[in-house]
């Protein structure tokens, strides 16, 4: 049985990719949609190009959709129905602990006839942040939502250090779960080489600091 992952491009997508690996499962594509307009992923700000690079790295293939001209609903749709094309059977999530995001996945994936898999769910973030770090993955911070996170976050790697800052602040939630930041993945024992990523520039964008990255 052949599944996909929901893939931002972020910490949390690649450990559901390393656990659903661990758990045995054949993960052959990765699935994004992104802001048609900028042809960025959303509130990450990172160009769609990224994404592709990273498949490249994982040895995956990615599959990706737009909003814009169409909404979300209708881009995930579309997404799934590459996806029966591609004889996938299961799709795998990286959802932690957000009921009302899981279960708007799960409806319409099951509807759609696939299996659904939430490899981190009901896991601690600090197990899970901890486990990231312990399995030798690398991202780092490139979008900061500044109502509730810090702005001198951005850019900063995921290191134990890091992780003590952010364990810090009983308001924060150590994975990101309510949105305080967004993470790009860019190394690690998944990826076949790893990416050189460098900052260019920062901008704002519906209340997030943005960092802009491109591949060095």
């Amino acid at each position: 049985m052949s599944y996909a992952l929901f893939w931002s491009g972020g910490k949390d997508s690649l450990l559901a990719l390393d656990r659903a690996r661990q758990m045995g499962l054949e993960v052959t594509h990765l699935v994004n949609i992104y802001e048609g307009n900028t042809g960025r992923v959303r509130f990450h700000g990172v160009h769609k190009e990224l994404l592709e690079a990273q498949a490249r790295a994982l040895g995956l293939q990615l599959i990706s959709e737009a909003t814009h001209p169409h909404n979300f609903e209708a881009a995930f749709q579309a997404a799934l129905k590459q996806l029966k094309q591609q004889h996938i059977e299961g799709i795998c999530f990286g959802n932690i602990h957000l009921a009302d995001i899981r279960e708007w996945y799960e409806s319409r994936t099951t509807r759609n006839g696939f299996l659904h898999v939430e490899p981190l769910w009901g896991s601690a973030p600090k197990t899970l942040i901890a486990e990231f770090i312990g399995r030798g993955h690398q991202a780092r911070v490139v979008s900061v939502f500044l109502t509730h996170g810090k702005r001198e976050w951005l850019g900063r790697e995921f290191t134990e250090e890091f992780i003590a800052e952010l364990s810090a602040d009983p308001e924060v939630d150590i994975c990101g779960e309510r949105g305080e930041y967004h993470s790009f993945a860019f190394g690690g024992p998944l990826f076949g080489k790893r990416l050189l990523v460098r900052g260019r520039d920062t901008f704002e964008s519906e209340g997030h600091l943005i960092l802009d990255i491109d591949l060095a």
